[in-house]
């Protein structure tokens, strides 16, 4: 199926406006991660610091890339790569940013002052916004902690001057009742607060009036007699705004990709499946290990993402290497 915008076509009109010179790690040859093998591999090195007067942008995979590529993957900074892309050609975003939490990253200290992540954090939804198309759909995924619980919604307060938050989705991680506890273990250490359960997804919008395939995500009645009394002939309800995505137990952080912040691919699925566009081009500007990127695979949708760090994006790219040959 043709593309129905050219999202990675390089836009000249915004590179003469903005004089973007593209992320180091994507034009140096000696830094970017490189082919071996079949596999992907980083390189060592630091990232050039030259600038270029002729600008250009080229994702780390595939390589070398053609128009007719479903998937693409970038190495730099999201606020200098999404600049490159058409205004209005992403249908879906959904994204996991640094909580600002001070997890282990790689490539990113996670432990800014409140008012730097927060305005750093607006600058960022900018860029999306700009990108996003006009029926397009945000699904930001952000948590705080329990000494620091406000954050969340500080964030979404600020980008309210540019986004309609049109629903607020909690995440629930882990359930406990008094028969069985199911969800990732956490060991009960401190006094004074309760285990982190949950998380936040945020779905913005422009204009809060995207219309979504709520069944897509739907769930079977148990009791099925109001089905046949009534006529209905889908078995499904909707979801509601809670949504019990449990992790996988890992036993070690190799299973976990060495990478502090993952969700479940089940989690991306879900909200590409909830906006319930057919081929729809979907953007992760913060892609890690590549789970945005493998659940569009999954979902028959096309994919854009973005990283700053060499390791993570060569894991992103093997993951989705092996989901096209299975």
């Amino acid at each position: 199926m043709p593309l129905h915008h050219p999202p990675w076509s390089d836009s000249s009109d915004i590179m003469k406006q903005q004089a973007i010179t593209p992320p180091a790690p994507c034009t140096d040859d000696s830094a970017s991660p490189t082919f071996s093998g079949g596999r992907v591999r980083a390189k060592a090195g630091r990232p050039s610091k030259k600038k270029t007067s002729s600008p250009s942008l080229r994702p780390v995979w595939p390589s070398p890339a053609s128009a007719e590529d479903r998937h693409r993957l970038y190495c730099g900074d999201c606020l200098t790569v999404l600049p490159f892309l058409a205004e209005g050609s992403v249908d879906v975003i959904v994204t996991s940013p640094p909580y600002n939490l001070d997890l282990g990253y790689a490539s990113y200290l996670d432990s800014r002052g409140e008012e730097e992540y927060l305005d750093w954090m607006t600058q960022v939804a900018t860029a999306l916004k700009r990108v996003l198309a006009p029926g397009g759909s945000f699904f930001l995924n952000v948590s705080g902690s329990p000494s620091r619980p406000w954050l969340p919604f500080e964030l979404i307060v600020r980008l309210r001057t540019l986004f309609v938050l049109q629903n607020h989705i909690v995440w629930i991680k882990s359930v406990a009742t008094p028969a069985v506890s199911v969800g990732h273990y956490k060991p009960v250490n401190g006094k004074r607060f309760l285990n982190h359960a949950q998380e936040h997804i945020f779905h913005l919008t422009h204009k809060g009036d995207v219309k979504l395939d709520r069944l897509a995500v739907g769930v079977p009645y148990k009791d099925k007699s109001n089905i046949v009394r009534r006529g209905h002939a889908q078995d499904l309800r909707c979801r509601g705004n809670t949504w019990f995505i449990p992790y996988e137990t890992v036993r070690s952080k190799s299973q976990k990709f060495l990478h502090p912040g993952t969700f479940p691919v089940t989690l991306p699925r879900w909200c590409i499946r909830l906006h319930g566009v057919a081929d729809a081009l979907v953007l992760d500007p913060f892609m890690g290990t590549g789970t945005t990127g493998v659940a569009a695979q999954a979902e028959g949708a096309r994919s854009i993402g973005i990283e700053l760090d060499q390791g993570y994006i060569s894991i992103a790219a093997n993951r989705m290497m092996e989901a096209e040959g299975s």
